[in-house]
């Protein structure tokens, strides 16, 4: 159980992940060395995960984001593994993320354009294994992407 301490540290890391540990220690009233062990406790119980860079990939150029949602022919037991295999492959491949229904996958592509999509669509996500149905949503407007928690 995370005690008021360690909720307190995590709001801290959260709302600035790559303050230097005396500044965050001093922040929280404590010493770095009992903060190193806070923090060493957390990421031994799976709390903290990792750190990591967030790369805003239009930055680099890539203007398009597109939602795949895959269905596949579960007829094959092999479906999904062989699948979700094949498309870690792709680098614009961004998020696979699996689900129980009428949609079994959902991809997030990036690319440069859409000369650029229509590329990748061809020749990588409609070569990919045991596809049963594509449905493709342009992606116009991302509201809310937030990965702070409330503790």
């Amino acid at each position: 159980m995370l005690d008021d301490l360690d909720r307190r540290i995590l709001r801290h890391l959260q709302s600035e992940p790559g303050q230097p540990i005396p500044d965050l220690a001093e922040r929280l009233g404590m010493t770095a060395s009992r903060l190193s062990r806070r923090l060493e406790k957390l990421r031994e119980g799976g709390v903290i995960l990792g750190q990591r860079a967030i790369i805003d990939w239009r930055a680099l150029g890539y203007e398009v984001e597109v939602s795949l949602r895959v269905t596949l022919d579960k007829t094959n037991p092999r479906a999904f593994d062989e699948f979700i295999g094949a498309a870690r492959k792709i680098p614009e491949v961004l998020e696979i993320q699996t689900f129980l229904g009428q949609v079994d996958v959902r991809l997030s592509v990036i690319a440069r354009d859409m000369p650029h999509y229509q590329q990748i669509y061809r020749a990588a996500i409609l070569n990919l294994p045991h596809i049963n149905d594509i449905e493709a949503l342009m992606h116009v407007a991302r509201i809310k992407s937030d990965e702070v928690l409330p503790v």
